[in-house]
This record gives structure tokens, C-alpha cells and sequence, in this order.
């Protein structure tokens, strides 16, 4: 990873920096959360940004609706016609996932915990014994009638002679292997995103609004636990005034930075 300092960058609050990065290089165990900021500079657009999918298209929440997609094969046709095009094909890992990567190799990552769906993580080299994907993956497609699980490439490349690609194996409607309103989480992931909060020194959100909940509430449990809450975001949380570091910068620049200073205090 390239050396960066805060003498080479232009951080907007210095000392907001020098104390996550302090904060880090103290902690014995990391836990991090992860949002769509994460994944922005990989060309991969959030939702409640600016450019945001939800913003930029005030029907795509809906769409988001597991009742909405059961029940119209309209919509369903609609979402697999976009899944198809998504930008994560295209796409790969950016700094801020590589940077993740090597706080694992330092030893210190406790877990990742994402929001994302995107696999990115894993394609910038955090191993999967590590990743605790709270809404899914797109990379899978789940039957809603037998379980049954596909790649989805396998999926959409049927899409070309069925508009509404059923389950090979029942006929059931597919869905991809994500979490849509009106779903619940899964138990055991959220049993693995506790106990990680749990058990860490540092928890560190990154590129998340902290506003969707029960993963926002993570915040707390990380507090009331008695580790320290570390937030980088470009823009303002509701648990800003609650944490003891918050820096406001783009996230390709500070993760690596933060992360090269865990690394040199690792190495001594």
C-alpha cells in the first residue's frame, strides 16, 4: 500500500485523524461496519446520497418490497432486466476495500460486518471466516419456494429466453440472495454481527448513514460494551455525537491512511 500521512492528506480536521488513528492503533480487536460508501468510488452508487439509486429513482425502493416483488411479474421482470446490468460486473475492489484487506493481515480485524451486497470485500482479499454480510449477497439467486441457491450469472444468462427465470428444480420464484423490506434478517448472521460487536476494542463504522436499524443500533452495543466507536463517513451520522473519533473525509483516502498507521504500530 502507498504511503499516506496526514502531511500528504489534505484531511479536513487533523486532530479528528490523529484520534482514530490512535484509537486503532491501540485496539487489540477491530470490528468494522461497512456501508455503500464503501463501494461508491467502484462506481457502485448508494441509496440516500446525492447520486443515489433511491434518490435518483423514487421507484426503486419499491421495487425493493419482497410483497411488491411476489406478487407482480412485472416488477420481477423489471429487477432481473436491471440486476443484469448492474454495475458490480464491471466492477472491482478500490482502496478502501484493499485497505480492509490489510487491517486483516495486521491481525487485528475482529470481523467485517457489511450492509453491502456487492462481494467487493471478498474481492479485495478479506477472507470469508471474517465477512458478516447482514443483507446478503447479489452474487447468489435463493428460490422463495425450495432454498435452493445459483450463481447468479447462471440466472441471468436464461434471461435472454425467460423475462421471469423460475427455479430449476420446483418452478418457484427466484429472488437474489438479498435481504428486501419486509424480510427478516437472518438470525445467525445477527448472532455473528453481535457477538463481534461485542468482543472488540474498536468499532469502526465506514461509509454507512448509520440510520437503517437493527444494524445502526450496533453502535450502541459496541458502546455499551465499552469499546471505543470510531466513525469515517463523508457525511454526518446520527451517532456522531456519541463516537470518539469522526472523521469527514472521502473514505479512499482516510481507511488506507488509518490503516497504515495499525499496520507500522503492528509491526513494532
Amino acid at each position: 500500500m502507498a504511503a499516506m500521512t496526514t502531511d500528504s492528506t489534505p484531511f479536513s480536521d487533523p486532530e479528528a485523524f490523529e484520534r482514530a488513528a490512535q484509537l486503532l492503533e491501540s485496539a487489540g480487536r477491530i470490528t468494522v461496519l461497512t456501508g455503500a460508501g464503501v463501494s461508491t468510488d467502484s462506481g457502485i452508487p448508494d441509496f440516500r446520497g446525492p447520486n443515489g439509486v433511491w434518490t435518483t429513482d423514487p421507484d426503486a425502493q419499491a421495487r425493493s418490497d419482497i410483497g411488491i416483488y411476489m406478487g407482480d411479474v412485472n416488477v420481477r421482470r423489471q429487477v432481473w432486466s436491471q440486476r443484469r446490468a448492474h454495475q458490480v460486473w464491471e466492477a472491482g475492489p478500490n482502496a478502501a476495500h484493499r485497505a480492509l484487506a490489510a487491517l486483516d493481515r495486521t491481525g487485528r480485524l475482529r470481523a467485517l460486518i457489511t450492509q453491502n451486497i456487492d462481494g467487493l470485500h471478498q474481492l479485495g482479499g478479506v477472507p470469508d471466516e471474517r465477512m458478516i454480510e447482514v443483507h446478503g449477497t447479489m452474487l447468489w439467486v435463493r428460490c422463495t419456494a425450495c432454498g435452493l441457491r445459483t450463481p447468479t450469472p447462471e440466472v441471468l444468462a436464461r434471461l435472454d429466453e425467460e423475462s421471469d427465470p423460475r427455479c430449476v428444480e420446483c418452478g418457484g420464484i427466484q429472488k437474489s440472495d438479498t435481504i428486501s423490506f419486509g424480510q427478516n434478517l437472518d438470525p445467525d448472521v445477527i448472532l455473528a454481527a453481535t457477538h463481534a460487536t461485542r468482543d472488540c476494542d474498536v468499532f469502526l463504522a465506514v461509509g454507512t448513514s448509520l440510520t437503517v436499524h437493527p444494524v445502526a443500533g450496533l453502535c450502541d452495543m459496541a458502546m455499551m460494551a465499552g469499546a471505543a466507536l470510531v466513525i469515517v463517513n463523508g457525511e454526518p451520522t446520527p451517532y456522531d455525537d456519541f463516537a470518539s473519533a469522526v472523521v469527514h473525509d472521502p473514505i479512499g483516502a482516510t481507511l488506507p491512511a488509518l490503516v497504515e498507521r495499525v499496520g507500522a504500530s503492528a509491526a513494532h
